[in-house]
């Protein structure tokens, strides 16, 4: 099969800008479809101008120009010319080195990740040279100019004016799809309930699974100290705050804090000051099975829709229970009392919540042994068969000269 993946970020020695987890999962992805003997070039938007192509770990990386004022991603504070920016990619119609490649390259299947740069352009110029196309949903680029459906603190609970005027095209443009595949039932219900896909044959879910190589940790838990661990970007809608203050209320001997993720000097001294009694460590960014290896309790205090986050599926393969929140997937994936809790994402609910786990450290034990050794566990290469499985199903349509 000849699979041509498009992702806004493809991470590469030469171009090494992670963001989220959706970049991670487009070159896992990629480089495991290359080890079951499949043919797989990508596509990602150029981070600086007459980026040239790139083979990495045999795969060949082509950078797209990006027909916009300023590359995605990059850190723009005027208002105005943000809104330019967005209205842009709203508008964008033609992708042209999608369909140089797919003359060139012809292959069966169009796979598209993040959209940011690429825009759906790529889905149009695919489908009219007969590629069946199938979108991953990893965040809500079709809704949201922003991405994420959250302002001021908050989940966007409808579309604002902005949003439905800087997203009408886009939106339009999924009917180009043959499939859409979210990384969670509810990220594809909230794009479902917008109006979106009505006309797409296939709307099926794929949830993520652990992309990193982690070995489980069980861990026997003391009587009186219990490590809970955040890792991740430490930004608003991903609920640190509400964290920092959980701690701040839970009596120091019973609970320690370990936070990894990239934070300045400044945002640590600002985190601290909100519990300048409570036991927090920061480790800065370190490899996953550092940090896993450290801590008896994973927290994901999200205060937004998060799709599909990865944090789960990877706690679960370090076998560490996770302590989440009722929002985005996690609901979906996280057993409560099983594989770990599920609690509101206020800081005291997040504290009683973090309270009640450390008076039962023989629970986290428990669950702990049981992710660790469980026979059923959804893998990555569970994953990528069934995309096969989706990719081989869709209409053979052969690519027009």
């Amino acid at each position: 099969m000849k699979v041509l993946l498009t992702s806004s970020i493809y991470p590469t020695p030469e171009a090494p800008l992670l963001v989220g987890g959706a970049e991670i999962f487009a070159r896992r992805f990629a480089e495991s479809l290359r080890e079951n003997g499949d043919s797989v070039e990508v596509i990602r938007a150029a981070s600086k101008p007459d980026q040239p192509q790139e083979e990495c770990n045999g795969i060949n990386v082509y950078s797209a120009p990006v027909q916009n004022i300023y590359p995605p991603f990059t850190e723009q504070r005027n208002a105005g010319m943000r809104g330019i920016w967005h209205a842009i990619e709203d508008w964008q119609r033609t992708a042209p080195m999608v369909s140089e490649r797919i003359r060139t390259f012809k292959p069966d299947v169009l796979h598209s990740n993040n959209l940011s740069g690429l825009t759906t352009a790529i889905w149009k110029a695919a489908a009219e040279h007969g590629v069946p196309v199938v979108h991953t949903l990893h965040d809500y680029y079709l809704v949201c100019p922003r991405c994420s459906r959250f302002s001021k603190g908050h989940v966007c609970e409808r579309t604002c004016l902005s949003c439905g005027i800087l997203t009408i095209n886009r939106k339009r443009a999924s009917h180009w799809l043959s499939a859409v595949v979210g990384v969670s039932r509810r990220i594809l219900d909230i794009h479902v309930a917008l109006g979106l896909f009505t006309d797409v044959p296939v709307r099926t879910v794929i949830r993520n699974a652990s992309t990193a190589t982690l070995e489980p940790h069980p861990r026997i838990c003391s009587d009186t100290e219990v490590t809970f661990g955040f890792i991740g970007r430490l930004t608003e809608e991903k609920g640190v705050d509400n964290l920092v203050q959980a701690v701040a209320d839970v009596p120091r001997k019973k609970v320690r804090l370990l936070i990894a993720g990239r934070a300045s000097d400044t945002e640590q001294q600002r985190l601290k000051a909100m519990a300048p009694d409570a036991r927090i460590e920061f480790l800065g960014f370190i490899a996953p099975d550092d940090f896993y290896r450290q801590i008896d309790v994973v927290v994901a205090p999200s205060i937004w829709d998060d799709p599909g986050p990865l944090v789960v599926a990877d706690a679960s393969a370090a076998g560490k229970p996770i302590l989440g929140t009722h929002f985005g997937g996690m609901p979906e994936v996280i057993e409560h009392g099983k594989t770990g809790w599920i609690t509101a994402a206020d800081p005291k609910s997040l504290a009683k919540s973090i309270l009640e786990i450390a008076a039962n450290p023989q629970q986290i034990s428990d669950i702990s042994y049981r992710l660790a050794n469980s026979t059923n566990k959804w893998t990555f290469s569970d994953v990528v068969a069934e995309y096969r499985k989706l990719f081989e199903r869709l209409p053979n349509r052969g690519v027009a000269p």
